[in-house]
């Protein structure tokens, strides 16, 4: 697949700020609270919640139970679109319902293939990583999400019933 033009997958830095609050502002807007692949809830020093995304993925001050997790900002002309989150490892919680890489898009940028093109360079992180393969899930209620695993090589593992919100989960398993 080839990747859209214009856009690139950083690592989250304080020049982005502003970018940033406007992405989840618009989440805001929207009522979406929770901003899958966000890594952690945002702080009010910008700041401090950059060196923490930093340190988790270093694996320094994880919270008891977390795993080293790398986020990135789609970016295209200085706007964020999307952001992921790509977990070093598994733990039994996130090989049930969560998997390696949650990730989310803007609102108002959902549709024009920018969460596919998103998932495909997190895909060259986590191969950099040295992962063989990669879980990702998404709810069966969600199928804009399904089908942007199914075109990275998202192969339907099996459906489960989600002990953190009831709702029915998709397991995919992509090989690397």
């Amino acid at each position: 697949m080839k990747v859209r033009e214009g856009i690139k997958l950083i690592e989250p830095c304080e020049e982005l700020a502003e970018a940033y609050l406007d992405y989840v502002k618009e989440f805001s807007a929207a009522e979406e609270g929770y901003i899958h692949g966000s890594g952690v809830e945002l702080k009010d020093d910008f700041g401090e919640f950059v060196r923490l995304l930093q340190d988790y993925a270093k694996g320094i001050n994880l919270p008891e139970g977390w795993v080293p997790a790398s986020t990135y900002w789609l970016l295209s002309e200085g706007r964020v679109l999307g952001v992921s989150n790509l977990r070093h490892a598994l733990t039994e919680f996130l090989l049930r319902e969560g998997g390696h890489i949650g990730y989310s898009v803007r609102p108002s940028e959902r549709g024009k293939g920018y969460g596919t093109a998103m998932v495909r360079l997190v895909l060259e992180k986590a191969k950099e990583l040295g992962l063989e393969k990669v879980l990702i899930t998404c709810d069966k209620d969600n199928p804009a999400s399904a089908q942007v695993i199914e075109k990275n090589g998202g192969k339907l593992d099996n459906e489960l019933v989600s002990k953190e919100s009831g709702k029915m989960k998709q397991r995919y398993w992509i090989e690397l």
